[in-house]
C-alpha cells in the first residue's frame, strides 16, 4: 500500500511566486503552509517565475514535472496552472500588439492543457485585475482589464471544452469595491491583501478540495 503523500505542482508567473506579499509569501505559499497543518494533505510545489506567459510555461512544465517525483516512478498527482496576465500586455503603446494574440493564446492553451491532462489531473485559475491608471508597466507594457477579461474568458471556454476545473478570479476580484487598493503601485502585482483574497478563494475551491481529499 502506498503511504506517500500526494503531490501538487502549481505552475505560473509572479502570482504563484508570491511577488508583492512580504507578509505571507503569496497565496500559493499561504496554501502550502496551511496544508502542512492538515494530516495527509498533499505536498505543494510552488513553481512561479516572474514574467512567464503561456509559451514559457509550455516549454518548462515537463521538466518541472519529471524532477518532482519524490519516489521512484512516482510522479505528481495534480497540477494547477495559472498564466495569461503577461500574455495580455500590449507592447510599446496602448494600442500596440499584445505579447500573445488572443487566437494564439487560445490555440496554445488548448494544446498545453491537452498535454498536461494526459499525464495528470489539471486545474486552472483565472487572471487578476490591473490598475490601468498605473500604466505603462516598466515604461513599455500596457495592461488593461478589458484584455484580462477577454483572456480569462478564453481560458474558461477552453477548460469547459476539455472538462477541466476552472476558478474565475478576474471577474470576481474586479467586482470587489476596493480591489485597486490590493494592487501594488506598479499596477499589476498584488499586495498582501490581494494574495489573501486569492488564497481564500483557492483554499475553499470545491474542485481542489475534492482532488486533495481534505
Amino acid at each position: 500500500m502506498d503511504f506517500s503523500p500526494r503531490q501538487l505542482l502549481i505552475i505560473g508567473d509572479s502570482s504563484v511566486y508570491g511577488w508583492g506579499d512580504p507578509e505571507g509569501g503569496g497565496w500559493c505559499e499561504r496554501l502550502r503552509k496551511h496544508w502542512m497543518t492538515i494530516p495527509n494533505a498533499p505536498v505543494i510545489y510552488p513553481l512561479g517565475i516572474r514574467g512567464d506567459g503561456l509559451e514559457k510555461v509550455a516549454k518548462r512544465w515537463k521538466q518541472e514535472w519529471k524532477c518532482r517525483g519524490e519516489l521512484r516512478r512516482k510522479f505528481p498527482d495534480g497540477l494547477i496552472l495559472t498564466i495569461g496576465l503577461n500574455d495580455t500586455a500590449r507592447i510599446g503603446r496602448q494600442d500596440g500588439r499584445p505579447q500573445l494574440s488572443p487566437e494564439a493564446f487560445k490555440f496554445g492553451l488548448e494544446r498545453l492543457l491537452t498535454d498536461i491532462k494526459k499525464q495528470t489531473e489539471v486545474m486552472v485559475l483565472g487572471l487578476t485585475p490591473v490598475n490601468e491608471k498605473a500604466m505603462p508597466f516598466s515604461g513599455c507594457l500596457w495592461y488593461s482589464n478589458s484584455a484580462c477579461s477577454s483572456y480569462e474568458n478564453q481560458i474558461e471556454e477552453t477548460c469547459l471544452e476539455l472538462d477541466i476545473p476552472f476558478l474565475p478570479t478576474h471577474s470576481a476580484m474586479i467586482n470587489e469595491k476596493n480591489f485597486c487598493n490590493w494592487i501594488e503601485k506598479d499596477g499589476i502585482h498584488l499586495k498582501p491583501e490581494g494574495h489573501l483574497w486569492i488564497y481564500n478563494k483557492v483554499s475553499n475551491w470545491k474542485s481542489l478540495l475534492k482532488w486533495a481529499k481534505i
